[in-house]
């Protein structure tokens, strides 16, 4: 993955506003990629501490077992705290949460 890719995707994932979420395929739309979903998610595993990657989930608005580092659904309890609510199949209600990338300012390469 170029450097200039991963750059876009980690300045747009520090834009998801607290409580709205977005998903791979959208980041990947968002940094000029529409096919790049994989990418991101590559992304989302190395990504520099701080970053708001627990704000990324599947297009279904499921969640990745990939946060579940210290306890078991460790991403969902982080989106609860900031207000996202789930459906009763444990997946977030992008309908009522998805950023659209309104104001969103990407990194030029």
């Amino acid at each position: 993955m170029k450097m200039n890719f991963r750059r876009k995707i980690y300045s747009i994932t520090q834009q998801i506003p607290y409580g709205r979420v977005v998903s791979y395929g959208q980041l990947a739309l968002l940094a000029g990629n529409p096919r790049a979903a994989r990418a991101v998610g590559y992304a989302m595993r190395q990504a520099p501490h701080g970053l708001p990657c627990h704000r990324v989930v599947h297009q279904d608005g499921s969640t990745t077992d990939a946060f579940d580092i210290g306890s078991r659904n460790f991403q969902r309890q982080m989106l609860e705290a900031e207000g996202v609510e789930f459906t009763p199949d444990g997946r977030v209600k992008m309908e009522d949460y998805r950023w659209d990338g309104e104001g969103c300012q990407v990194v030029q390469e």
